[in-house]
Order: structure tokens, then sequence, then C-alpha cells
């Protein structure tokens, strides 16, 4: 969604729990994130995509709130996203969360329970999906493309680094959503520096040295590991290589550029392994969710690298999210740093990158941001820095 200046928040951050919007009944909640999924058509929203799952999650929306009235009380109250860094600067910007986050997020903390549509009964993981199962369709069809003037007016997206500039070139909204950059568009930093590693995505990003430091900072969720988020057994030997290791997570926002390249020079290994699971939003405050286990539990798909220099694995998981069409691999066999290596169809998503015990130093300023170490994270805990494909992200630590 839209960002604003850190001056502009004049008002504290709303943390989504099930008592904010106590009284509200979860079968209202579940027609209204069905119907901001059904405006998105532009047969309902004019083309308009902040009437629908784009809209920020103080939209003052009448029809919204004649479902769940009390978020206009909240939207008074509260401002609803989270801050992210600005690289090389001690600021940061708020980032507000789209609508269908939010409502998306209050189901899931609400629990397993069922809720009634029209069609009967259903429990929250399944309005999740349907609901981006549908985005999906919607966005893939023909109509979609009326979508793509209010897309980029409201994301400010920048024309003049597509590799097609021409919006009327795009057959669906979902096209556009995917596009491609021109060549030069998002350069490597440090390119003949052997030993380098760089950012994966358009994103905001955290990284760890090891998944203890993740889970103390970021991944509450007492279920995760590295052999359930490679949906492997433990005494895999690429799994044993890599447990215990160092994680950089890309989470990139619907105004992103979605496709992903590779931060390390290597050789594919493996063809990519689908592992199915959930449709949950992978908003911070999902992840920072103590009882949840986000990047575990939902649809993803892993792609196990040789790097180059260290002859050891390196696993790229992409992982789906809320309204997230598909994940599609693009990747050669033998890859450089930022080279493609695939794109995410509509929705939110992330990347989790998985490096072997010792193997990279993540950049030091990325490291103080995501341990809350830095100024601009004040000390509050986790930041996320905000990130262009081919920005540093390390190097090769020396034997």
């Amino acid at each position: 969604m839209a960002s604003l200046p850190e001056t502009d928040i004049t008002k504290p951050v709303e943390e989504i729990h099930p008592k904010n919007l106590e009284g509200t009944h979860m079968d209202d909640i579940a027609h209204a994130f069905r119907q901001l999924v059904e405006r998105s058509h532009p047969s309902n929203g004019d083309g308009d995509i902040t009437q629908g799952v784009h809209g920020s999650a103080h939209s003052h929306l009448p029809w919204l709130h004649k479902f769940v009235p009390k978020l206009e009380s909240l939207a008074d109250k509260y401002h609803v996203g989270n801050f992210v860094a600005i690289r090389g600067t001690n600021q940061r910007f708020f980032e507000s969360m789209p609508i269908y986050a939010r409502l998306g997020m209050h189901l899931l903390f609400c629990g397993h329970e069922q809720v009634k549509l029209l069609e009967g009964s259903k429990h929250v993981e399944d309005i999740l999906k349907d609901g981006s199962i549908r985005e999906g369709k919607i966005y893939d069809s023909p109509e979609s493309v009326e979508n793509i003037p209010s897309f980029i007016k409201t994301y400010n997206i920048q024309l003049d680094e597509l590799l097609e500039p021409d919006i009327r070139k795009y057959n669906t909204f979902n096209e556009f959503f995917y596009r491609k950059l021109k060549k030069d568009a998002r350069p490597v930093e440090n390119p003949d520096d052997p030993k380098g590693f760089c950012s994966a995505a358009d994103s905001r990003l955290v990284v760890y040295q090891t998944v203890d430091l993740a889970e103390k900072f970021w991944i509450k969720g007492d279920e995760f590991s590295v052999p359930s988020l490679l949906g492997l057994d433990p005494t895999d030997p690429h799994c044993q290589s890599l447990s215990g290791g160092s994680l950089a997570i890309f989470r990139l926002a619907p105004a992103d550029y979605h496709r992903f390249h590779s931060p390390a020079d290597g050789t594919v290994i493996s063809e990519p392994r689908d592992i199915p699971g959930q449709y949950y939003t992978v908003n911070p405050q999902a992840v920072n969710e103590p009882k949840l286990d986000v990047f575990t539990r939902n649809k993803r798909s892993v792609l196990l690298l040789e790097h180059e220099i260290s002859k050891q694995p390196v696993a790229i998981v992409a992982v789906g999210a809320l309204l997230v069409g598909s994940i599609v691999w693009t990747h050669d066999k033998q890859v450089k740093r930022g080279d493609e290596i695939g794109y995410f169809a509509y929705g939110g998503s992330t990347l989790v990158v998985v490096f072997p015990p010792g193997v990279i130093e993540f950049d030091d300023d990325l490291v103080k941001n995501s341990t809350g170490a830095s100024p601009v994270a004040a000390g509050k805990g986790g930041l996320e820095t905000h990130m262009k494909v081919g920005y540093s992200l390390g190097k090769m630590r020396d034997a």
C-alpha cells in the first residue's frame, strides 16, 4: 500500500488482535473479505483498485463498514502497517497495510472457527484459499487490464524502467503485475567481487546469521525449523548442510517488481520442489505472531543451488501468501548474481534464502536494522530494510 514519511504518523500503530473487533461476527468479516476480492473485478469497482483489495486498512469505504462498522472507529484511532528502514540513511517510512491483509489477519488470529457463507460453513483457511484462487482468476481475465491505470497511480509505478512501458501491450492485469524491467534497471553492486552476494528481490528485508537469531527477533512461531521450511527430513544431506544456517527474508509488497533473482553465483542442483500449504498473509505482524508459523505452513516452492565458491547448497524458498496466484520459475542451469530465476503472480509474497552456517557475512547495516541495534530501529526490535534487486547483501566469510 502507499508509503508515508514517519513525520506523518500521528496516531499509534494498531496491533491486530481479535479483541480489536470484539462484538463483530466472524461471518461478517468473512463476507467483507469476499466482497473485497469481488470488487477487484473492473465490473464491480470501475477499475479503481482502492475500492477492493488495494484499499488501505484505514480506508473509509461505506460498503465495507456496513459489514464491519467497527473498522471505521479503528481507522480514526490507529494507523495500520509497519515501519521500514531506508537503506543508507537514518530514516524510515511507514508502509500502510492493505485492507485485505487486515481482514485476513483478523480471520487468521481468530483461529480455526467455522464461518457461514452463502454456500454453507467453511473454515478460515478455506476462505483465505478460495479468495486467493478467485483473485488470481480475476487478474488473469482480459477485463482486468482496466485496473492497470489505477494500480500505477496508487503505487506510483515508474513506467520508464519497464521493458515494455506501453500499458496497452499487456493482456491482463497479472501480466503487468509480473512485468519485466529493462536489462540495466537493477545493476548488481560489486559485480567483480566473486565473494559477493546480492539482494534477490525488490523487497523489505531482514537478515540473521543464525536461525536462533531469526527466532529471537523475527520468526516467533514455535514450529519453525529449516527442515520444516524445506519440507525435508532432518537426515537429508542438503538439510543437514543448511540446518542452523543464515537466513535472508525478502518480503515483496504488492507495489514491488515481482520477479526474483539469484543472490549468488551457482549451479541449480535440483528441479524446484512444490510444497502445498495455506494462504496466510506474510505481513510482519503475522510472522511475529508467537502461535503461527507462516513460512512453514504456506504453499511454497524450493530451489537448491550449489554455491560456486564454497560448493555448498543454498536454498531459495519462494513462499506464497494471501491472494498470491502462483510461483513460476524461469532459471537456467547456471546462474549469476542478479540473474532472474522466477516470479510471483498477483499478491504479496516472500523469498526465504537459507545459507549454510558460516558461508555469508551479512552487511552490517542490514544486521543492525534486523536486530533493532541501529539508530533508525530505535531499539524496538527487528526492522525491515527497503531493498532493490542487486543491492549488496553481504560477502562470503573468509575461511
